[in-house]
């Protein structure tokens, strides 16, 4: 089993344990995160899994050697996604199952449409091959996916709430920590800033409940297909 842009690696020791006594090998292009994946591995005694440093895009699999592909937010910053998803199929296994949960497109999205209009006209557009919503399009992802090899795709609307923490702050500060927030915010005056916080914290707030801490709606896509 594969599992792409595994991040600290949480889907790919749930994999691991799924797929026991076979093997997992986790990809990512972050080996900050693949060292702490490697640690959380250890500690947690999953030793059927191996983690890599590599960008799935031109990374070299061995050829059909996987029956499994996984990805949990992991491949939607492909520079070439044609490119990218042609080296995936190379990988696997003919019959073997491909398993991705990607974001739907950016406006049917409250969560980043909320942070977006906290930022107002700060608000940045995704730099090229940064953009989360990238796949959100399903007919266009359909077309990509069965032009690198694979067939039988199939999407599921997912509809879960995304979760940043039990209060305010925590929540606050996971927000001002993402990439295009700290973008926004550094070409604000300190007084602008400042404003700007405030308002994403009156957001968070107004998303905020007793029972599920700071929860906002959000829009993904379950894709299947096989190689």
């Amino acid at each position: 089993m594969l599992d792409v842009g595994c991040g600290t690696g949480l889907t790919t020791r749930e994999a691991a344990r799924a797929a026991a006594p076979g093997p997992v090998l986790g990809v990512d292009v972050s080996e900050r995160m693949l060292e702490r994946a490697r640690e959380l591995a250890a500690a947690e005694g999953v030793d059927n899994v191996r983690y890599e440093l590599g960008d799935a895009e031109v990374h070299r699999f061995d050829p059909a050697g996987f029956d499994v592909l996984i990805s949990r937010f992991g491949t939607m910053f492909f520079s070439d996604p044609a490119a990218a998803f042609a080296n995936l199929a190379g990988a696997l296994r003919p019959g073997a199952r491909l398993v991705l949960l990607i974001w739907q497109r950016r406006d049917v999205n409250e969560w980043v449409r909320a942070i977006d209009a906290a930022l107002g006209a700060a608000a940045q557009p995704p730099p090229p091959g940064g953009d989360a919503f990238s796949l959100g399009d399903a007919d266009a992802t359909t077309r990509l996916l069965e032009g690198a090899g694979l067939t039988d795709v199939h999407f599921e609307d997912v509809r879960e709430p995304v979760f940043y923490g039990d209060d305010i702050d925590a929540a606050l500060a996971v927000v001002c920590g993402f990439q295009d927030t700290r973008a926004a915010l550094a070409t604000l005056s300190e007084g602008e800033a400042a404003r700007a916080v405030e308002r994403l914290r009156a957001m968070l707030e107004a998303h905020h409940s007793a029972d599920r801490g700071v929860a906002i709606d959000s829009r993904s896509w379950l894709v299947t297909a096989r190689r």
